[in-house]
């Protein structure tokens, strides 16, 4: 399972907090304002009735989708934001995607070159790392009690492309716009979903084996997610699930 997944796992169990429930609620709200700017009907938006969906999966009221959709297609007021995808290195060089949705570049950067002056790593001229991802859709599924083979079939008949195991639990890999139907389908099916998404995925992964190092790609990486302006920080590590446990304490 890569880095990422094993992450947005993490991340799941991390973000019961009221605090952390606000801050993910604050940055769904700005995707959908973005995704609405194409146009408020998600029937007509693929890319709003993905942000809308992912919203929905993490728990967001229809009314803060709503009043998000508004301020996007300019039926109410809202900020201008801009994307921008940076890119950079971890420590033991190990590469990021850093998505962001801001109203101030200038701020975003800034804020992001202090957090690995801080922390460590570093910043990274645009095409430098990007070329080593690609975006796909990721559903992770509680492996508990789960017959593999059961599992894999009701994913290729949803649509999904592939299927791998780690330790207890199962990626689903699919192109990213019909992740949330193949979501839909598997839970329909009576399967656990942990989370899904549609991150960027590393073609190679890097191994990381040393404590000091986990403990700083991870520091780094929660840093950045906790900046307002960031939507998601994607990686191409790879560590034991022993290791991520120590990395995470």
């Amino acid at each position: 399972m890569s880095g990422h997944s094993k992450w947005a796992t993490i991340k799941h169990k991390k973000g019961a907090t009221d605090a952390k429930r606000g801050k993910l609620f604050n940055k769904l709200a700005r995707q959908i304002e973005v995704a609405a700017k194409g146009g408020g009907d998600v029937d007509m938006n693929p890319t709003l009735r993905t942000a809308v969906q992912k919203a929905k999966g993490a728990q967001m009221t229809n009314d803060a989708i709503d009043r998000a959709i508004k301020r996007g297609t300019g039926d109410a007021d809202g900020a201008a934001y801009e994307s921008i995808m940076y890119e950079g290195y971890a420590p033991g060089g190990v590469a990021l995607m850093i998505d962001v949705l801001t109203d101030n570049r200038n701020r975003s950067g800034a804020d992001i070159r202090q957090i690995f002056s801080k922390l460590g790593g570093s910043m990274a001229e645009p095409g430098a790392v990007g070329w080593q991802f690609s975006r796909k859709g990721v559903i992770i599924i509680e492996g508990e009690g789960v017959d593999e083979d059961e599992l894999m079939m009701a994913a290729l008949e949803a649509g999904a492309e592939d299927m791998t195991r780690s330790g207890d639990d199962f990626q689903v890999v699919s192109d990213p716009s019909p992740v949330f139907d193949i979501k839909a389908s598997l839970e329909a099916a009576g399967f656990t979903v942990q989370s899904a998404d549609s991150p960027m995925l590393a073609e190679n992964l890097v191994e990381v084996t040393d404590v000091k190092d986990a403990k700083g790609i991870l520091s780094v990486m929660e840093a950045l997610e906790d900046n307002d302006d960031v939507q998601d920080v994607f990686s191409n590590f790879d560590m034991s699930d022993e290791l991520m446990e120590q990395a995470a304490e």
